[in-house]
């Protein structure tokens, strides 16, 4: 069996040694595991399978567009629709893109902290250096080991594992695990045999993106944001699988509960009561 754990945790656990995961920043408490032998072969959908009811949702009317749509109501007035998607003259990258771009207008303010913090983050310079600047400073040298610090300046070097912290910001490389933070909020990237998740975060919104290795279609997209918009949603999203070449069934969800509550896992049931896991 391969088992490729994510644990995100190990992201303010690092970052404690550079002063990152302090008041003001953002921290990331969930853990992720993908089991790739737990996955099986991904089914080709001719037309979707549209139950009445499933968990916490019920179909509004009958499938629509030659049973490629169906749309289902949720608690609290959420909205799950779910796609059966050709890949006929694209690719499942170019239409999840479409569907992040469609779902992504219900929550502009999440969208444009998100923007803001990614190009806060691209124009600082987190490499810390040694300076004059009088302060305490330490030295550490061995075969393998650098470890430089002085005042709120300081630099981990070990096989494999990087550190650079100044000040408020920080960044941590390990292996196929990156973290980048400053004031503005917190990039995650994790990347391990093809399996992917990244994760961005800032004091307001949340956008969490998963993706697993192979020709299937494996992939979620989360946006989240505390402020709600003008409609109402704090949560908008998809789960989208599918074989190699497609059809790929796509399930899209906007919700007024910022943790999405049952509904999230219910449209996720509705993909693999279609196409499987």
């Amino acid at each position: 069996m391969m088992a490729r754990p994510f644990l995100i945790p190990t992201v303010c656990a690092l970052a404690a040694l550079t002063s990152a995961c302090d008041n003001n920043s953002v921290r990331i408490s969930s853990t992720r595991t993908i089991d790739n032998d737990s996955t099986g072969v991904l089914r080709v959908v001719e037309a979707l399978q549209c139950p009445q009811t499933l968990g916490s949702l019920t179909r509004k009317g009958s499938a629509t567009e030659q049973g490629t749509v169906c749309t289902y109501g949720g608690p609290r007035g959420a909205e799950v629709i779910l796609h059966l998607v050709s890949l006929s003259g694209t690719d499942s990258t170019a239409a999840l893109k479409a569907f992040e771009d469609r779902l992504s207008a219900s929550l502009p303010q999440a969208v444009a902290g998100i923007r803001a913090q990614n190009s806060a983050q691209n124009s600082a310079t987190a490499t810390a250096q040694a300076t004059s600047s009088g302060g305490d400073s330490a030295s550490v040298k061995a075969p393998g080991v650098d470890i430089q610090a002085e005042g709120d300046k300081a630099t981990v070097r070990l096989p494999g594992i990087s550190i650079d912290a100044d000040g408020e910001d920080a960044s941590v490389n390990i292996g196929g695990f990156n973290v980048e933070a400053n004031d503005t909020g917190a990039n995650v990237d994790i990347q391990d045999g093809g399996d992917s998740v990244s994760v961005q975060a800032n004091d307001a919104a949340t956008v969490v993106r998963t993706s697993a290795a192979g020709d299937a279609t494996r992939a979620n997209w989360i946006l989240t944001d505390n402020r709600p918009s003008v409609e109402g949603w704090r949560l908008v999203g998809y789960e989208a699988r599918g074989p190699a070449g497609g059809p790929i069934v796509v399930v899209t969800v906007r919700s007024k509960d910022r943790e999405g509550g049952d509904v999230f896992d219910d449209a996720k049931a509705l993909v693999t009561l279609n196409v499987g896991e």
